[in-house]
Parts: C-alpha cells; sequence; structure tokens
C-alpha cells in the first residue's frame, strides 16, 4: 500500500508539474537580465501596489501574497502547495502575478507615471519581472522563508462569516433552502416540458476555425417574430461607454469569452475549458422582480479526465455564482452520503455521448438566462456564427475617448453596476452583494452551505468516476 500511495504521488506531482509549467510558459517567461537587489524590490512592489490601490485597479482574481511581492496565490495553487515541487509551484504563482500586473499596469492613468525610475506602464512591468525573477535563488536558499510563502499562500472563504452571524445563519437558512429546492422542482419540471416541445430557439454556433465544442440555443419570446431575439438576449462583448456608470455590452457581435483552469479528481491534474456568455441586463418581470439589473452573465465549464479530452462533466453557473447545475456524463455519479441539509450538487441532466461532427447544445431560456436543457447537435440547422476572445481581457477594457483603460471589475471582485435587489434579502446567507456579477474566483456557489466554483477539490468532493465505464466521447478536436 505505501508503495502504490508513493508512486501515485509522484505521478500526480508529474503530471501537475508539466501542467503548471504549461501554463506559466503560456503567460510569460523569466528575462535574461539580472534581478534586482532585495531591499530595492520590496520597496517598488511598496510603491507600485500603493500606486494601484489608491488609483482604484487593484485586480482582485488572484490573491496577493502577504511578505512575498511578485507572487500571487488561486485555489489550484492553494491546494497544490505540498502536491507540486516547490519550482513547479513557484512558477504557477510567478504567473499568476505576472497577469495580474498587466491589467493593473494597463489600467494605471499617465498621471501615475513617473513611478520610481519606472517612466511608464511598460517600464514598470520590466521592473517588476526583474524582481520576480530574483525568487527561485532567493527562497532556494531559504528553507524558512519557503514555509512561510507555502503557509501564507491561501486563498480567504468567499462567505462571510460576520454577515451570517449577524443575519442568525443557522435559523434563517432553512426558509432559504427551501426556496431553492423548489426552484430546483421548478427547473427540472422546466428542463422536462423544453426536452419534450421546445420553444422557438435562435441557434449559434462556433465562427469557422473556433475549437468548440459547444452551440447555444436561446429562447426567442414569443412577441417576437421568429428571426428575432429580444435586445436583452443577445450577448457579446462587454464595453465601457461614455455616460453609463455601469459596464453596456456591444451585441453587434457575438462574443464567448474562454479561459483555461484546472481540477483535482482522484489523483490527477484535469483540464478545464470555461465559457461565458455576457448577455446586456436580466430584465424585470414586475415592479419587484429582485432578481433583475443591469449585465447577465452565463458560465459554462467542461471538465476533461486525465487524456485531455473525454469530457467527464459540464456545469453551469450565471457569473453571480447562482444557480449551479451539474451534467455528468456516463460512469460519473454523485457520491453517496452528501449532505442532506444544504446545497451540494444539482444533477438537472446528463452529458450525453457524441459523435465526431456533434457539438453540445446549451438551450437557454429568455430574460432569465437559465440553462433549460443539454442536448447533441450535429451542425444542420442553419446558426449564427460566434466569436470567441480571452477571458483575461476583460481585466484591462478601454475607456470612451481614449481616457485610459479600466477592468470589467473592481477591487472586490465585483462588476459595479451589476447590483441585484436581492442582496437586501439574502444577505444573511453571507455572500458579500448576492446577485451580482463577479470576477473568476469569486464565485460563491451555495447560498445554504459552502461552495466555491473555482475549487480543484469540487468535483472530487460531489462524484465519482466508475472506471470500468467510459464517459462521453469527446468527438473529433477540430469540431
Amino acid at each position: 500500500m505505501g508503495g502504490s500511495n508513493t508512486g501515485l504521488l509522484q505521478r500526480l506531482r508529474s503530471v501537475i508539474a508539466t501542467a503548471v509549467f504549461a501554463l506559466a510558459a503560456a503567460c510569460g517567461t523569466l528575462p535574461s537580465s539580472p534581478p534586482l537587489p532585495e531591499d530595492d524590490c520590496s520597496r517598488w512592489f511598496s510603491r507600485l501596489d500603493a500606486a494601484v490601490d489608491a488609483a482604484g485597479v487593484r485586480d482582485a482574481q488572484d490573491e496577493r501574497i502577504d511578505g512575498f511581492a511578485g507572487l500571487r496565490v488561486d485555489r489550484f495553487g492553494q491546494a497544490t502547495r505540498t502536491l507540486l515541487p516547490f519550482d513547479a509551484w513557484l512558477a504557477h504563482a510567478a504567473a499568476l502575478d505576472r497577469s495580474a500586473r498587466e491589467a493593473e499596469a494597463a489600467n494605471l492613468s499617465r498621471a501615475a507615471f513617473p513611478l520610481d525610475d519606472a517612466i511608464d506602464a511598460p517600464a514598470a512591468l520590466a521592473r517588476s519581472e526583474r524582481c520576480r525573477a530574483a525568487w527561485p535563488s532567493r527562497l532556494g536558499a531559504d528553507a524558512k522563508a519557503r514555509a512561510a510563502l507555502l503557509q501564507r499562500a491561501q486563498v480567504p472563504d468567499r462567505y462571510a462569516v460576520g454577515l451570517r452571524a449577524l443575519g442568525l445563519y443557522p435559523l434563517a437558512r432553512w426558509p432559504f433552502f427551501a426556496g431553492v429546492n423548489t426552484w430546483q422542482a421548478r427547473h427540472l419540471g422546466a428542463i422536462e416540458q423544453w426536452a419534450a416541445a421546445a420553444p422557438p430557439l435562435q441557434r449559434f454556433a462556433p465562427a469557422a476555425g473556433e475549437d468548440v465544442p459547444l452551440v447555444f440555443e436561446i429562447e426567442r419570446t414569443p412577441q417576437r417574430n421568429d428571426a428575432t431575439l429580444a435586445p436583452f438576449d443577445r450577448f457579446g462583448a462587454p464595453v465601457w461607454r461614455e455616460g453609463f456608470a455601469a459596464p453596456q455590452v456591444d451585441t453587434t457581435q457575438p462574443v464567448v469569452y474562454r479561459r483555461r483552469a484546472q481540477a483535482l479528481h482522484g489523483g490527477r491534474v484535469l483540464r478545464q475549458d470555461v465559457f461565458t456568455l455576457w448577455f446586456p441586463e436580466r430584465p424585470a418581470t414586475g415592479r419587484f422582480d429582485l432578481l433583475a439589473g443591469a449585465l447577465d452573465g452565463v458560465i459554462v465549464r467542461l471538465t476533461y479526465g486525465p487524456d485531455g479530452a473525454t469530457p467527464w462533466m459540464l456545469d453551469t453557473i450565471h457569473a453571480c455564482g447562482c444557480y449551479h447545475l451539474f451534467f455528468p456524463a456516463a460512469g460519473v455519479t454523485p457520491r453517496a452520503g452528501a449532505p442532506q441539509h444544504e446545497e451540494w450538487a444539482f444533477v438537472a441532466g446528463t452529458l450525453p455521448r457524441r459523435s465526431p461532427g456533434q457539438r453540445w447544445s446549451l438551450r437557454i431560456a429568455s430574460g432569465t438566462h437559465y440553462v433549460t436543457g443539454l442536448t447533441l447537435d450535429d451542425g444542420a440547422a442553419p446558426a449564427q456564427p460566434y466569436a470567441v476572445r480571452d477571458e483575461n481581457t476583460l481585466r484591462s477594457l478601454p475607456m470612451p475617448n481614449g481616457a485610459g483603460r479600466r477592468s470589467l471589475y473592481g477591487p472586490d471582485g465585483l462588476v459595479a453596476g451589476s447590483e441585484r435587489g436581492e442582496r437586501f434579502l439574502f444577505w444573511p446567507m453571507g455572500i458579500a452583494s448576492a446577485g451580482a456579477m463577479r470576477q473568476w474566483g469569486h464565485h460563491a456557489t451555495a447560498f445554504v452551505g459552502r461552495r466555491h466554483f473555482d475549487d480543484p477539490h469540487l468535483l472530487a468532493d460531489r462524484f465519482v468516476l466508475h472506471q470500468s465505464e467510459e464517459p462521453a466521447q469527446a468527438g473529433s478536436s477540430s469540431d
């Protein structure tokens, strides 16, 4: 048993290290120029962080690590602190910081420079890179510093214990949980109804050359001609426009945003592809609709097996973290003994087996943008093409009239102007501004219980893969 466990751990470390090095390489490489002295780097990062925070442009996706400026941590990094070879883990932490500082530097106004000897944003990034390059040798010679770094590399829980205490969560959770169960039962009924007789749908497929296995079918409202969608059901690119405090959505071209992520399951690292659609709003259905508001997003995630090609799971949330649905492939089943009195894993259907040339089609309801079905699509029906963009571009968007740049997200990880009235009712559940759209890393997906969308153990904690069964087929890689 001991030898078997040791071999498994070694294989896990090797696989994760390879994946992390690949991710770090994709985010940039260390420069050949010599690193700056430690004291100079400490002062530099202190001044840069102060300027970023004063300007309100801190990027909240990944967490700074106290005492180790130039490195950041996400939940995957937190989960692999003792699994990875240290140099691989450090490369991941450096890559996270590099991406964040690129966005922060781009979003600083010209008036923030010169900053020390950095005359502009590119110079600030170059100096940051030289300081970041010093960490491997510095930490390699200091075991105590390495231990301190790993101990401090943690991501905060997105649930506020104080709010739950003030809101009497142990008591308030029960009516909320009843409401969750009611919605889930009603939504399963809607999925069954659509499966039997779907409403008119507008089909969107990836543009030529885009390697995405997803089609989106969006409900046409009954009041409209079959050839059109309601304005609030057209997805596109978030933009900043003059005269608007909240971001708007440019729907002249359908756009889907893509990011890569990783999960851990059964001693393996799993590839994840994450896709996000942004809609202009969730319209109100009445005068006191607490769920309505500006901007609405739907996030779809595909998790693949160890071969990186065989899908095991599709799950979805809205960009507020709400409405978490799971669609497991054949051979993937919920774990026994799940908690009975918290949101654990709402299985809304299965991920069907697809053949080469087929895609999965997600059916999305008008207005609410609820995912109301998952089917197979053979590509025969006409479709409007959608473009695919890197989700990281949303961390720095141009302002109108050349007035600089700004992230879609605020320093708190929330999208300004996307607040919902439900926050005044749901605050005892401990989620900041419940219903507001938020950045990757900030999606708490359960009102009752605790669950984070970016938790790499999320699927492993809730589902079992029966090795003797074959999950859904991947199909051809080019469709």
